[in-house]
């Protein structure tokens, strides 16, 4: 049988998220080795929930025939390389989890010279873009909301975090 574009895209995702995964565990332990302390960590595991369920649900309800709007595949890719640009900005303080390092300076280049928080911004766009490449906006509108309410509570304490380092 052969592999579909739904199977293609979402097996690449699914890869690019896992090495991700190693990434920011292995900036943690440097960060946590250098006297990082991690905050909200009990929020962490909703994320892995979050995005790992998103995959599934696309999986599970779009048929593996379904051809994709190339359009917002081409968007999503382009969000894929804004988002190599984020970690790049944040090179060895870029992690999944909210780590802050007492004295660091706060990171002012790349994409946080823009703006705050661009990778949430761009997981945003993710998490509505593809399954709504493949027509599923039922997946798009769900795990869209979900993120917004944890984003919410993250970016809350993400924000608090930092803003200890600027006094």
């Amino acid at each position: 049988m052969a592999v579909t574009p739904l199977e293609w895209t979402l097996g690449l995702v699914a890869l690019q998220r896992l090495a991700e995964l190693a990434i920011a565990a292995r900036n943690t332990r440097r960060l946590l080795s250098r006297g990082g302390r991690e905050i909200g960590a009990s929020h962490y595991p909703l994320f892995v929930v979050l995005h790992a369920s998103w995959l599934a649900a696309i999986l599970l309800t779009v048929p593996r025939s379904t051809e994709p709007s190339w359009g917002l595949l081409a968007i999503f890719a382009v969000l894929q390389v804004l988002r190599l640009w984020v970690m790049a900005s944040l090179g060895s303080f870029w992690t999944t989890r909210i780590i802050t390092l007492d004295g660091a300076p706060l990171v002012r280049r790349g994409a946080y010279r823009w703006m705050r928080h661009p990778n949430y911004w761009i997981v945003v766009g993710e998490i509505a873009l593809l399954p709504l490449a493949f027509g599923a906006w039922h997946v798009a509108l769900i795990w869209s909301v979900l993120n917004a309410l944890l984003l919410r509570h993250r970016i809350r304490l993400e924000n608090a975090a930092l803003g200890a380092r600027l006094r």
